[in-house]
């Protein structure tokens, strides 16, 4: 399966706190914080609620 690789590019100030906790809940922390998460349907639904936020790039 397809990993992801989330980059948060913009910042949590001023957002609802929905969209605060679905950042946190991916594990980025600080701006420009970096993870890997396994492409399944989940983590795809939380990264399209917060696309205006983040940055997606698919690793092979």
């Amino acid at each position: 399966m397809a990993k992801l690789r989330i980059t948060l590019v913009k910042s949590t100030i001023g957002q609802k706190p929905e969209k605060k906790a679905t950042v946190r809940s991916l594990g980025l922390k600080k701006l420009n914080s970096v993870v890997e998460h396994e492409a399944n349907d989940s983590v795809k639904g939380m990264v399209a609620s917060v696309s205006h936020l983040v940055k997606v790039e698919e690793i092979g």
